[in-house]
């Protein structure tokens, strides 16, 4: 891990350096512990907004270590043991072991060669880098051997200008934040980590702000929702007049920090909610009569809670139909059509795990129902086979207590389809498994038969099905 360490640094850091512009004409050097890793060659340097960048495979081979790169990607991917660093040309957002970190300045490619700043190897791995103006040297000391470099010459006691960049506490345990969704006046993050929001409204104009610090976007995260390169990003909110926006970005990397902004059309109060314990989630809900008033949480007004999931999303299609179209779309339009109809019943209150053509893990998704003792756990999807002749609708479940809720819920979805009853039968599937209160997973036809398909994209028929669905939750629940 150490070499690894030097070989990353290698490519990153900030001083003082050339004036401006390209140094390679200079004989720049490049020292580890005293040895000079250029062999009497000049290393090429570049100056980008006061960063050194540096020539990221000449470095790294020289040490022995393997740099692959992804041309259609224009992917940089340094690999060592069990650490694994990736970084992407003109981005700024890099990888490392799945976390994402934010570099001083983008990766460049110049002539084929790509340059890296070595300020991002300093913070994760703690070497002290200095560069000497005067002599173009950089020197690389690690934490163990300290002193004086005897290989790099003294900068400033030669009246040259010295700069050194001291060994930063490299970003750790942080939280990972997953996904996020807003339905029913409500944000929704889901997160795995210890960090607790802190949420502060503001006005001019208004909107409330969301901070978790010690925090960065997962993979997963940039995966299922809109991130540029600099880790901004907003989630579409239609339908909620009190909401014009939410946004998103990786805030601040002292401390790493993930903000959060809904953008209100007035002052707005607001609740918080935090539950769950590796797989955590944050519920901003903007139902309170006052701010801190959780008695708007779902489910807490003695209503029964039901949590609705589309399948797939995002990334992740599912089944892809005979014609072309895309299970995920159809799972998402049941389940929106549903949470309309249950809207309208009084002792129901309904969350859906996602909104939007967003994409959570399947924890995240039993995690959503688990954290807030949801009642009923009703996971929406189209099937699909390898023979185009299978056709009909069937209903999962897995723990016996959900079997009762499966056969109330497959009745009423024969009836909305119309298809043939395939029956109810026992599936070992994650969110059917890891939800701790009745859950089912409807399958409600073969996107891989043309009739099935058909009929599933039918507006007329989604209505139908969202009314079934409805009729099911409430005859299982006993509401009238």
């Amino acid at each position: 891990m150490k070499k690894f360490a030097f070989t990353l640094l290698l490519m990153l850091f900030v001083l003082v350096l050339p004036e401006h512009g390209q140094a390679a004409a200079a004989n720049n050097k490049i020292f580890l512990d005293g040895k000079e890793l250029t062999a009497g060659q000049s290393a090429p340097v570049e100056n980008v907004g006061g960063s050194v960048m540096v020539p990221l495979r000449m470095i790294s081979e020289n040490l022995g270590y393997k740099v692959d790169w992804d041309q259609p990607s224009k992917t940089v991917t340094i690999a060592q043991q069990l650490t694994t660093v990736k970084l992407v040309v003109d981005q700024t957002a890099a990888s490392v072991d799945d976390k994402t970190v934010i570099l001083t300045n983008a990766p460049i490619n110049r002539n084929g060669t790509t340059l890296v700043p070595i300020r991002f190897i300093s913070e994760q791995f703690g070497l002290t880098v200095s560069w000497d103006n005067t002599q173009k040297i950089v020197t690389l000391i690690t934490p163990e051997t300290g002193g004086s470099n005897t290989g790099s010459g003294s900068g400033s006691a030669d009246g040259g200008s010295t700069v050194v960049v001291p060994p930063a506490e490299p970003a750790k345990d942080l939280t990972m934040v997953n996904g996020i969704s807003f339905n029913e006046n409500r944000l929704t993050i889901a997160m795995e980590g210890n960090a607790v929001p802190k949420v502060s409204k503001v006005s001019g104009p208004d909107r409330i702000v969301i901070d978790l610090e010690n925090a960065t976007f997962s993979d997963l995260f940039g995966s299922g929702q809109v991130l540029d390169p600099n880790l901004n990003g907003s989630l579409a909110v239609t339908g909620y007049p009190d909401v014009t926006a939410v946004r998103y970005s990786l805030y601040s990397t002292s401390p790493y920090t993930v903000r959060f902004v809904i953008d209100t059309t007035s002052s707005k109060n607001y609740s918080v909610e935090v539950s769950g314990d590796t797989s955590r989630l944050v519920v901003v809900d903007l139902n309170a009569v006052t701010t801190d008033n959780p008695s708007t949480q779902p489910g807490n007004n003695g209503r029964k809670l039901v949590v609705l999931d589309a399948g797939h999303g995002a990334k992740d299609s599912g089944a892809v139909g005979v014609t072309g179209k895309y299970e995920k779309n159809f799972n998402l339009a049941i389940v929106l059509k549903t949470a309309e109809l249950l809207k309208k019943e009084n002792n129901v209150d309904v969350v859906l795990t996602r909104s939007d053509d967003t994409f959570l893990e399947l924890k995240d998704r039993a995690a959503i129902a688990n954290n807030l003792n949801a009642d009923l756990f009703i996971s929406v999807h189209a099937n699909s086979s390898s023979s185009s002749a299978a056709s009909g609708t069937e209903t999962y479940y897995q723990r016996e207590s959900s079997k009762a809720l499966a056969n109330v819920m497959q009745k009423y979805l024969v009836q909305s389809t119309g298809l043939s009853n395939r029956g109810v039968r026992y599936g070992n599937f994650h969110v059917i498994r890891e939800t701790k209160m009745p859950a089912v997973l409807l399958e409600a036809g073969y996107l891989s038969n043309k009739g099935d398909e058909s009929v599933l994209f039918k507006d007329d028929v989604q209505n139908k099905i969202a009314e079934g669905i409805v009729s099911g939750i409430k005859e299982y629940l006993g509401l009238k």
